[in-house]
């Protein structure tokens, strides 16, 4: 997994409640099991038209949204179902951090373990950050995760809290395997005793 310390980038603002993983990216699209390759379909019922063309409006499909590496999101974003293609499609069009007041539990947690940061701030932080994301000039944020906080371009810093572990799993690029292989030695060295004491398992 990409390590994630600090990130400069342009950030859109997408100021609807409840976007859900559906609409992140819809069902149509779960057939795979690659991580790569859903950037082009993220938000695709809003982005694109039957016929395949862009929808003129969609924040995403403007300059300089088009390459986003933030989102400034509506409450209770990542709701709906569980699909962690969803977190796959941000990451695959360049999305590595999400700003809401709140977000779904399990979209959340997905989000950490694939490299996304997803930051909860308050309601009044959040609309001043979806007015700076609004401003086309200069719509780019900074996040520094070592000491949470998101520098904006005109405007205080803004502070942000998370847990620990998590903030020490994306600083050092750990997924839940590279956790396990964190521990590679204990479990070589468990498996030796096991086939020494126990020969028949």
């Amino acid at each position: 997994m990409q390590k994630f310390d600090t990130l400069t980038g342009v950030a859109a603002p997408m100021n609807i409640l409840n976007i859900d993983t559906d609409m992140m990216i819809p069902k149509q699209f779960l057939k795979t099991i690659k991580r790569s390759g859903l950037g082009k379909n993220l938000f695709d019922e809003m982005r694109y038209l039957q016929d395949g063309s862009e929808v003129d409006d969609f924040v995403l499909n403007l300059a300089p949204y088009r390459d986003a590496k933030i989102l400034v999101a509506g409450d209770n974003f990542g709701c709906g179902s569980s699909r962690e293609h969803a977190p796959w499609a941000l990451l695959d069009f360049g999305i590595r951090c999400v700003i809401s007041t709140s977000f779904a539990d399990i979209f959340y947690n997905n989000c950490f373990k694939n490299g996304i940061l997803p930051i909860v701030v308050s309601a009044d932080d959040r609309d001043a950050l979806i007015d700076d994301a609004s401003d086309t000039e200069n719509p780019e944020l900074s996040i520094d995760l070592v000491n949470q906080t998101i520098r904006r371009p005109n405007g205080p810093i803004v502070s942000f809290e998370i847990d620990p572990f998590r903030k020490k799993c994306l600083l050092e690029g750990l997924d839940d395997i590279g956790l396990t292989l964190e521990k590679a030695d204990n479990i070589d060295i468990f498996e030796a005793k096991r086939d020494k004491d126990q020969p028949w398992l």
